[in-house]
């Protein structure tokens, strides 16, 4: 939804200077002024047609827009390019016979990304030109602002929301007659990128696990075991002494037998 200060507009309502125009979450406002000049408002946005002045030749003297925050395009129209003058949170954008996208978020960071033409960003600390297409240009309330650089994957990433540029990621679509500007300066393929997800270490090894012996049966290194080979040892060596006591016994019976021979024959 678009709403103006006197209620929600629709297809074809004026809009009146001091005008206040805000959106919804979802809204999106198309809005052209009679030289032509284009303004995109997308969601979630606020901005304000402070100076609206015309010549009677339909160009404008002088359209000052005043945005406080969210998203938009701007296309010039016939006038003078010194007759349109873009105020932020942060500086003011001069237009150069101009397209580009700028968004401003909520603690009044701006950023300008140029599609057409050139622009001039002016802060507290001095001015950056934007002269080639996907320059972009940050700034923030305190005078802090980048060096013009090319816009890309990391400009969202650095404004801090997914959904700062929508009519360059496409999250919003803008009619024909605002123009599709071929490509989004990189912007789209930030959107669609997916983290990827860290690989997962790998649980450790668990060693096999041993039979347990089957019942009736112990291990030979049980104790257990040891007492019954200690017993087994001491039989076999009784066996042995009634081994040695019999072959005693033996050898006294042929000393005997051998005695008794001799004497028969003597």
């Amino acid at each position: 939804m678009v709403t103006g200060s006197g209620g929600p507009l629709v297809e074809r309502d004026a809009v009146h200077r001091d005008e206040r125009i805000s959106t919804s979450r979802s809204g999106l406002g198309q809005f052209v002024f009679r030289d032509g000049s284009k303004l995109a408002v997308g969601a979630g946005s606020s901005v304000v047609i402070d100076k609206f002045v015309f010549n009677d030749s339909k160009s404008v003297q002088q359209l000052t827009v005043a945005a406080a925050k969210g998203t938009f395009r701007w296309i010039s129209g016939n006038s003078k390019h010194s007759a349109y003058q873009i105020l932020t949170p942060a500086g003011t954008i001069g237009v150069r016979g101009t397209v580009f996208d700028f968004y401003i978020g909520n603690d009044g960071t701006t950023a300008i990304v140029l599609l057409e033409g050139a622009a001039r960003f002016c802060g507290p600390a001095g001015c950056q030109q934007l002269t080639r297409r996907c320059d972009c240009v940050i700034a923030k309330r305190d005078g802090t602002m980048t060096d013009t650089h090319r816009a890309g994957r990391r400009t969202l990433a650095t404004l801090g929301n997914r959904k700062a540029l929508p009519f360059l990621s496409g999250d919003q679509r803008l009619s024909a007659s605002f123009g599709s500007m071929s490509g989004s300066c990189g912007i789209s393929a930030a959107v669609e990128i997916k983290p990827t997800a860290p690989e997962r270490a790998r649980p450790p090894e668990r060693a096999s696990p041993q039979k347990a012996p089957r019942p009736g049966k112990t291990p030979s290194n049980e104790p257990g075991k040891r007492g019954l080979d200690k017993g087994k040892k001491g039989q076999d060596t009784g066996k042995k002494g009634q081994d040695t006591g019999k072959k005693g016994q033996d050898t006294g019976k042929n000393g005997q037998l051998d005695t008794g021979t001799k004497k028969g024959r003597g």
